[in-house]
């Protein structure tokens, strides 16, 4: 599933110079399968041309024009109920007050008050416009109607000047919608964890023992539960990967921080989706001082981490509200009777196993190629799919353990 496929998403275009950022939007929105509806003001219009956005989403782009021609009528009437969701991309301070007073003397204006879909604003204007009490009354207003603001950014505006008013990034916009879209999925109310990245046990100050992990699959995991409604809480480990619009961020460094970060979160988890590469191993001392070249060590002592898994397994009988626990196993040889004996002794629901000396899956590649393993025994090999669509097969197996799972079984 991917929320955004053939959604229905209206887009305003205000008069800003942001507005050019409106067509990278348009144009993401629309390779994300989303069938892109645009309106531009026509203060908009002085920035960027219909031309343009008709070019990227292959839509007509709407203007004034189209509401006061031949279907005048019903253009507003029709394009506010069709949307699923309505972005103002960039929303300009003129737009923001229009809409908080039930001004409509304009095509986007009148199709925000004939929508009835939720309600997504990204301003963009100058910081001195943007902080006065008229434009923050304006604010307030919306907010408590129901709409989501996303931004402004901090930064170098057009002015010359620097402070609040940037237009915030496209894909920030576009997560927020995903959130917002996906607030009524089947994962609706449920709080699930999910780890990620790969943690670090440092040497010295200077040197660490890691792993390859870069947390992808974890991430994707992570979005594919905000899509599905989840109260999303993503423990990320070392990972600079952009985090998820909607979610709860714990970043921890090592083994023993995110031991601690997921026995505080799992009180009142649901579900927990353990896929972060954890080190298995730690040094027996960290070296308070950098360890110089020429006087270096010999060898360095390590000793086990703690398995949080098994952790978790402990106390599972003192944790009613949590359904189920997923586990990963990235293995070099020896998949399945590996990834079945932690299925075993880890009292999982549910394993991911996957053979890292693929070069198309496993550690730092957009594809995955896995086995699902559940405790009767039973394995399903998907084929080589994007992390994505792998996260989506598991969040469908999630949904079923909780019992809430409504879509269509793939």
């Amino acid at each position: 599933m991917n929320i955004l496929q053939g959604k229905s998403i209206l887009l305003g275009i205000t008069g800003s110079i942001a507005a050019y950022k409106g067509v990278e939007l348009a144009s993401r929105l629309t390779q994300e399968g989303a069938l892109v509806d645009v309106i531009l003001t026509p203060s908009a219009q002085k920035f960027v041309s219909p031309l343009t956005f008709q070019s990227v989403t292959g839509r007509k782009a709407y203007t004034d024009e189209d509401l006061w021609g031949g279907e005048g009528h019903v253009t507003h009437i029709g394009l506010g109920r069709v949307g699923d969701i309505l972005i103002i991309a960039p929303a300009s301070a003129n737009t923001i007050a229009h809409l908080a007073q039930g001004l409509a003397d304009n095509l986007l204006c009148v199709s925000a008050l004939a929508a009835r879909c939720p309600l997504i604003i990204a301003p963009a204007m100058d910081a001195g416009m943007y902080s006065h009490a008229a434009t923050q009354a304006n604010v307030a207003i919306l907010k408590e109607r129901g709409a989501t603001f996303i931004g402004p950014a901090a930064g170098h505006l057009a002015s010359g000047l620097v402070g609040i008013g940037r237009m915030e990034e496209t894909a920030l916009i576009i997560g927020a919608a995903r959130w917002k879209m996906g607030r009524s999925g089947d994962l609706a109310g449920k709080k699930i964890i999910v780890t990620a990245g790969g943690t670090q046990e440092a040497i010295d100050p200077v040197r660490i023992i890691c792993n390859r992990s870069t947390g992808k699959q974890g991430y994707a995991l992570a979005q594919a539960a905000i899509d599905h409604g989840a109260e999303l809480t993503l423990i990320s480990a070392n990972s600079t990967l952009p985090t998820p619009f909607g979610c709860k961020l714990v970043e921890v460094n090592s083994a023993a921080g995110m031991l601690g970060a997921v026995m505080d979160e799992i009180k009142d988890a649901d579900g927990l989706i353990m896929a972060a590469a954890v080190a298995d191993f730690k040094p027996v001392k960290t070296e308070e001082e950098k360890i110089k070249k020429d006087t270096g060590i010999a060898a360095i002592a390590i000793e086990p981490t703690t398995d949080i898994l098994s952790e978790v397994a402990h106390i599972r009988h003192s944790l009613p509200k949590l359904k189920f626990v997923i586990g990963f196993a990235a293995e070099s040889q020896d998949l399945l009777e590996n990834a079945r004996i932690k299925l075993k002794k880890k009292k999982l629901d549910l394993i991911v196993a996957n053979d890292i000396s693929a070069s198309d899956a496993g550690f730092g590649v957009d594809s995955n190629r896995v086995i699902l393993i559940q405790p009767d025994g039973r394995a399903v090999a998907l084929p080589l799919m994007t992390k994505f669509e792998v996260a989506e097969t598991i969040l469908e197996k999630a949904a079923k353990m909780l019992g809430t799972f409504t879509g269509v079984e793939q």
